[in-house]
């Protein structure tokens, strides 16, 4: 494997503050996930907050799942920028949006969206977790309309590449 083909899914192709408020929140709790156990905790406080301790628990079980299996049953490794980025990678943008499609019903969609990141076996697997985890973002987005925007850290970027 060349570097270019290990850094490819790391190549900017937008910023986090245009996504819609569901892809945003896939994005940087992926990052904070991967960051380690300090900031999953600040994950699971989102979630608990939004949702309250037990559907809280719920979605983020299946967050954490569908997070383990892209870090461990990938294609290839993942690409991810770092939390505080402005900028979303390839692999970051796939996963927001195959996150999205799923909590929107669009099964084949999503399907085809999680073959970008895994193998085709998973697929069904992978788009029905994307599924319960968008189906929480929309929830904790709705409860945030009265609130911040935004989930802290997603700033409006003041140019474009």
């Amino acid at each position: 494997m060349t570097d270019a083909t290990r850094r490819r899914g790391a190549a900017p192709v937008g910023y986090l503050a245009e996504l819609p408020e569901v892809e945003a929140r896939a994005v940087l709790f992926l990052r904070l996930w991967c960051e380690g156990p300090d900031a999953r905790a600040e994950v699971w406080n989102d979630f608990a907050a939004a949702l309250g301790g037990e559907h809280g628990r719920e979605a983020l079980g299946a967050f954490e799942q569908l997070c383990a299996m892209t870090t461990t049953e990938g294609r290839r490794p993942l690409m991810r920028h770092g939390v505080g980025c402005r900028c979303i990678g390839a692999d970051e943008a796939a996963f927001a949006n195959l996150v999205a499609a799923a909590a929107e019903g669009e099964w084949e969609d999503a399907m085809l969206l999680a073959t970008l990141l895994f193998r085709p076996g998973r697929s069904p697997v992978v788009a029905d977790l994307a599924r319960k985890v968008g189906l929480a973002l929309q929830r904790m987005a709705l409860r945030a309309a009265h609130g911040p925007s935004r989930p802290s850290g997603i700033e409006t970027p003041r140019t474009l590449h």
